[in-house]
Parts: C-alpha cells; structure tokens; sequence
C-alpha cells in the first residue's frame, strides 16, 4: 500500500483458463461467422483482380499481339496482296481484330471467290482465301485477255490465252450482261466431247448463241434454253462431216 492510505491496483492479465469454456466457443463461433462472411468477398475480389488482369493482357497490351499474318490458298495472287488487303497492323491486339472487317478488305480483291478469317493463338491471323476459277478468257485488245468465272466476274488479265479455256466474245462481257450470263449457262450445259473441241463462244444477243468447234466447225445454239437437250444432240452427231450443225430447235436439226 502506499504511505498515503489508499489502495495500490495492479492490473493481472487473466489466463485463458479463466474464461468459461463456454465463452471460449462463443468466441470461437464468432470468428467463424466473421470469416465466412468475408471469404466469399475476398474470393470474388480476387477473381475479379485476376479476370481484370488477363482481359487487359489480351485486349491491352501488345503481349498477345499480332505477330504474323499466315496466308493460305492463293494461287495467282501472292501472299504480299493478301496481307496488303488485310491490312492488319504488327502488334494490334489479336482479340480486337475485327475479322469482318479483315475479311470484306481481302474480299475485294478481285480474284478472291470466298475468304476465311481465324485467330490463331497466341499471335497468328489465318486468311485462308479461294481464288476465281476461270471458265473463259475474254479478249479487250490485242495480245490482252481478261479471265472471268462462272458468274461473269472478270478478274485478272492475261497475254494469251490459258489452254483448256474458251474465248467469250459478247460486246459487255460482265455478271450483268444478259448476253455474257446466256452464253456462261451454255457452256456450263456442255458434254465433255463438246468442251474438249470448243475453241470459242460468242453470243451476239441472248438468241444468237454459237460455238466455235475445232477444224473450223461450227454449232449454231440459238438461245440457252433446252441446253442440256441440245448439247446431247451436237454431240451425237459430233462424228457426221460437217462444218455447221444447227440445234437452235433440238428436235429439228440440220447439218450443213
């Protein structure tokens, strides 16, 4: 005690047997209860912080950028007009390419018939394209021809003519010329005997269709209707000496 009568307090930290074990659990209980609380925000925090950095590396940075540009399927145009089209640059964001957008730009290069654009992780855009397939070579000047394919389009020039291919000689050649569309579904109809010696096709008007055989033959067609009917009968009598066979009416055919 000191010397002045009062009481001297000393404080005593309580051991933890002197809590009342049922205390204890109540206590326990309650830091249960807090930390369940807790985790599933502390989760989805840490999700969400995960979910936020993998998005900003993907969309944000160049990390998973575009490296290169694989090309696949041309034939007669080279990888450097493909990639020129495409127009995608080095490093853009792979996810943020607008592949419509990638493909519209091929697409209009002339001799593309369809394109396919892909991603290909972690850094590859894939431009599969399929190119035109000639069905005839339309002459526009001396020693120049233009290609065109099965619907018209014309789509690259040539010196001389492919072997294998026709001439189309109409005076609009095009996918929206009645002519050039008249004489492209009489080609399409004919026997393979009769594509084999055709030299030339013309069409003066829809009506006025003719082919040019070799040996200076030549079958005059008419219209593109019954062309199936008519190119059995040119061929049938393919074998007759003759230098003009006409089945503009199939069922009423002269040789001369």
């Amino acid at each position: 005690m000191s010397g002045g009568g009062g009481r001297n307090w000393r404080l005593v930290r309580a051991n933890t047997d002197a809590v009342p074990p049922s205390a204890r659990r109540f206590m326990a209980r309650a830091r249960q209860r807090r930390l369940r609380a807790v985790l599933p925000w502390a989760v989805a925090a840490g999700v969400a912080l995960v979910i936020g950095g993998l998005t900003w590396v993907v969309y944000g940075t160049p990390l998973l950028g575009v490296r290169d540009v694989k090309v696949v399927g041309v034939q007669f145009l080279t990888t450097l007009q493909v990639e020129e089209a495409a127009a995608v640059p080095m490093a853009e964001p792979l996810a943020r390419v607008d592949l419509d957008s990638v493909r519209a730009r091929v697409r209009g290069l002339a001799a593309v018939d369809r394109v396919t654009v892909r991603r290909s992780w972690p850094s590859t855009l894939v431009v599969e394209v399929v190119e035109r397939t000639p069905v005839a070579a339309v002459p526009v000047a001396p020693g120049k021809l233009t290609l065109i394919d099965a619907t018209g389009v014309p789509y690259r020039e040539v010196s001389r003519q492919p072997d294998g291919l026709p001439l189309l000689r109409t005076a609009s050649p095009g996918p929206t010329d009645q002519n050039t569309r008249s004489a492209l579904t009489v080609l399409d109809a004919l026997s393979a005997e009769l594509r084999e010696q055709l030299v030339a096709i013309s069409a003066a008007t829809p009506a006025q269709i003719r082919l040019q055989l070799t040996k200076e033959r030549v079958v005059v067609w008419g219209d593109d209707t019954e062309s199936d009917t008519k190119s059995q009968v040119a061929t049938a009598l393919l074998k007759k000496a003759a230098k003009q066979i006409d089945v503009s009416a199939p069922k009423v055919v002269t040789i001369r």
